[in-house]
């Protein structure tokens, strides 16, 4: 039998196939060189003592809880191995055995507290460490051998970009321009990235069901696959996290004085909010959504359109039609607040459908953080509180929901759960009912240390730091006595802060605060407004 005329024709060699238009700004991005930092992992037990203390005297479980789940981080802290070859000491995200770019991402909202005892922050150096020479940078790394999980041009390889937007949490949590200095071309480099090879030709920007991280959710119909293709939309949560990623880069951009480098993003802000506004909102119900093939708006109202809170792409008038959605029980006020998908569609499973109908963590964390940027605090204190007494709720139950977890378990042949397992946080939880979701995994801390820590402080006591201007927000709300010792504020600072009982919202609270560094203390309640400077 004579050879195949096409034997002769020769292949491209492995390097040239994977070689594309090299970035400049990756050459400047010190993690890909860094030598691992290989550093003993904290005990839990012995770093307790320095962790922030919340103090909550009429809500014990709450902080029961909320030590819970620093427990279950600090038992999923790991160290770079040789094999792997990742930079530092990292919080394994606790689903596969790999680790995952926006749960890690999420992971840092509540890290920050803890990061006097451990840097959850350089989680993230081992993306940056394996970011490609054209700035792309996988969604998913083998925890065994550090490789990428998706080839670059697979439509679920990379995504959701979140990692500017955490980045800039931690610096106004630690005032850290020295890091800002070294995130930032990679982080430019990547948005580039996405901007190169994640756009339709009018500018928007699309992902798949696990690009999005949000698979299972009905956005996609045949015959596209639901998880992996892009169905050729526009997506919504991918275009306005695009705006927010520009905004968090200009900031940055700003801070670093390399304002030079990103002066064709308020361009690409401007257009990309015109364009959300004009091609994927819906008047008549008040609602953005995905814009599919043929131009039509998809008929899927999910909880990735309230991104365009945070993004700032919603325009004043437009926001009590938006916010309508989260108040109202047909759609986003189930008795969990709020599921990723309406409970109006036809495809809503609220006893835990995992994105048709579950209540997660970081997408909740996203709406509440939105809220705030709106000016929409009290809703989102009200948010919070539901969230966060369902989770206890769950947290405190003497049911151990078994069935769920033993399927999660044979599904990724985990080990067999032990008795001291069962009071725990899980990945995601029911709309309809305070149990875990179906396919919900335990000991997910993971982003499901968001609630009990991050929403705890920021929307329930109501605490948002500003440590560029030495400056802590408090925003008090609740009624009962609470506070927190040992706040961590900048790269020094500790505070104790605490408010007395009061008999109604609009009484003034009587705060008694402690610092070891000067700081402005604003201070905001129903009847009022007050600022107290110490040092």
């Amino acid at each position: 039998m004579s050879a195949s005329p096409y034997s002769r024709i020769p292949l491209p060699s492995t390097e040239r196939y994977d070689t594309h238009v090299p970035e400049p700004l990756v050459q400047c991005n010190p993690f890909r060189t860094m030598k691992p930092r290989v550093e003993p992992l904290p005990l839990f037990s012995r770093v307790q003592a320095v962790l922030p203390e919340p103090l909550w005297p009429s809500r014990p479980a709450a902080i029961d809880c909320y030590w819970r789940a620093w427990e279950l981080a600090f038992g999923n802290l790991k160290q770079p191995t040789p094999a792997n070859g990742f930079v530092a000491n990292y919080c394994d995200t606790a689903f596969n055995g790999n680790l995952f770019l926006w749960d890690s991402a999420f992971v840092t909202f509540f890290g920050v507290y803890g990061r006097r005892v451990f840097n959850f922050q350089a989680t993230l150096d081992n993306f940056y460490a394996k970011q490609h020479p054209d700035g792309f940078i996988c969604r998913e790394l083998s925890e065994d051998d550090g490789a990428d999980t998706f080839h670059r041009f697979d439509p679920s390889s990379t995504g959701p970009n979140v990692l500017p937007w955490a980045e800039w949490n931690h610096y106004r949590h630690t005032g850290d321009a020295h890091r800002l200095e070294r995130v930032f071309p990679g982080l430019l480099a990547y948005f580039r990235w996405l901007r190169t090879y994640r756009t339709w030709q009018d500018g928007s920007y699309y992902a798949s069901g696990w690009g999005c991280g949000m698979d299972s959710l009905p956005r996609v119909s045949s015959p596209y696959h639901l998880d992996w293709s892009h169905g050729h939309m526009s997506w919504i949560d991918t275009t306005l996290q695009a705006i927010l990623v520009a905004r968090c880069l200009l900031q940055m951009a700003h801070v670093v004085q390399q304002e030079s480098l990103v002066s064709d993003l308020v361009d690409e802000i401007d257009r990309l909010v015109i364009l959300v506004n004009e091609t994927m909102w819906d008047e008549k119900t008040g609602f953005y959504y995905d814009r599919l093939a043929d131009g039509t708006l998809s008929p899927v109202k999910h909880i990735g359109a309230y991104w365009a809170l945070l993004a700032g792409a919603l325009p004043p008038e437009r926001l009590p039609a938006f916010l309508a959605h989260l108040d109202n029980p047909a759609e986003f006020n189930r008795p969990h607040r709020i599921p990723a998908l309406s409970a109006d569609d036809p495809h809503y499973d609220g006893t835990g459908g995992y994105w048709c109908g579950c209540v997660w963590p970081p997408t909740n964390y996203m709406v509440l953080k939105g809220l705030t940027h709106t000016g929409q605090s009290g809703l989102a204190h009200t948010i919070a509180t539901n969230h966060l007494e369902q989770i206890v709720h769950v947290y405190q139950s003497d049911d151990t929901h078994w069935e769920g977890a033993d399927r999660f378990r044979q599904h990724f042949q985990l080990p067999d759960l032990q008795v001291e397992d069962q009071h725990t946080l899980w990945e995601n939880y029911a709309a309809e009912a305070a149990t875990p979701g179906k396919r919900s995994k335990p000991g997910y801390v993971g982003w499901s240390g968001l609630p009990p820590i991050a929403v705890f402080l920021e929307d329930i006591f109501g605490l948002v730091p500003d440590a560029p201007r030495s400056r802590l927000h408090w925003a008090i709300r609740l009624l009962e006595e609470h506070g927190v010792n040992r706040y961590p504020l900048g790269r020094d600072g500790v505070l104790d802060v605490h408010c007395a009982s009061r008999r109604s919202a609009d009484e003034k609270p009587v705060v008694k605060i402690a610092s070891n560094i000067p700081v402005t203390v604003e201070i905001a309640w129903e009847g009022g407004r007050g600022e107290i400077i110490i040092g």
